[in-house]
């Protein structure tokens, strides 16, 4: 199963990158192969300064080796060794008008002393998080979701669409990072979902993002947009950053195994502002998006 779904996330890289760069017109992705020290490596994909994306990368890893100790008391085990892989995407656009993206697939292996597999998972997900709310964006994003998901399990869209509204949400502010998607982890074997059917829904998908995505930022990226808004926009990544910093796991793990840095930190954007005490103005466009982010909207 890793080297099935490693293989998978290759090919997938290949094309959302091909596809982001003809979406662009101007930048293109930069390449950097890794090694861990302790295992594995990865491949990370950064474009910068575009036409269109600001900053963003697409960035795929498989990583092995002993747990380290922080981890294993995380997971309640002793002597463990892991095999992690999985793609992670993150795009700011330039325009404010058009939404950062997120997305994650992964796969989890953990071993007993003898190698064998003691446990096995797959994880991952995507979210919108928009500067400026487009009702017909929400429901676009969220329809596609569930297409995805109710070729498997007419249950999944509404379980993982609450879990995506409880995962992305910044307590200390009471309000989410976005308009959500999908979120799911610790997806094992059941007498229902097998392995094999949990690779076939996670890959169904990953494999929807480009049409989840694609027709948005194809929507919004040469619309108007002024000072202010640009103004509001690197508020909200601040917003972005304390939530990636502060509450996501991925983000931890990261940094937990001895992770490397760069591609872990790909996700914050390059323009950021936090003002202090601020406030949107009274019925603007501003304070209605933070009132959706407050009170999660079901689109579909």
């Amino acid at each position: 199963m890793k080297d099935k779904f490693y293989n998978y996330i290759q090919l997938l890289q290949d094309r959302i990158t091909k596809k982001l760069e003809t979406i662009d017109g101007k930048a293109v992705f930069k390449e950097d192969i890794w090694k861990r020290p302790e295992g594995g490596g990865g491949r990370t994909r950064v474009i910068e300064k575009g036409q269109v994306f600001e900053k963003g990368g697409v960035n795929i890893s498989g990583v092995h080796g002993k747990l380290p100790d922080t981890m294993q008391k995380y997971f309640g085990v002793e002597d463990a060794n892991f095999f992690a892989c999985g793609l992670s995407l993150v795009l700011h656009p330039k325009n404010p008008m058009a939404p950062t993206v997120h997305a994650n697939w992964r796969y989890f292996e953990m071993y007993d002393k003898n190698g064998n597999i003691a446990d096995q998972w797959f994880g991952g997900g995507l979210d919108l998080t928009p500067y400026y709310l487009f009702n017909e964006d929400a429901t676009h994003f969220h329809k596609t979701c569930k297409t995805a998901c109710d070729k498997h399990d007419p249950e999944f869209y509404k379980k993982y669409k609450a879990r995506c509204d409880d995962y992305f949400y910044n307590s200390h502010r009471n309000e989410g990072r976005g308009i959500g998607g999908l979120f799911f982890d610790y997806c094992k074997a059941t007498p229902n979902m097998s392995m094999e059917n949990w690779y076939d829904f996670v890959t169904e998908v990953a494999n929807s993002f480009l049409d989840a995505y694609t027709p948005i930022i194809e929507k919004r990226k040469d619309l108007p947009y002024t000072d202010h808004q640009i103004n509001w926009q690197q508020i909200r990544r601040g917003r972005y950053v304390e939530f990636n910093l502060v509450h996501d796991k991925g983000t931890l793990f990261g940094l937990k195994t001895n992770g490397r840095i760069e591609s872990i930190l790909m996700s914050l954007p390059p323009q950021v502002q936090w003002v202090y005490d601020h406030h949107p103005e009274p019925n603007s466009e501003e304070e209605r998006l933070i009132n959706v982010l407050q009170n999660p909207i079901d689109w579909v």
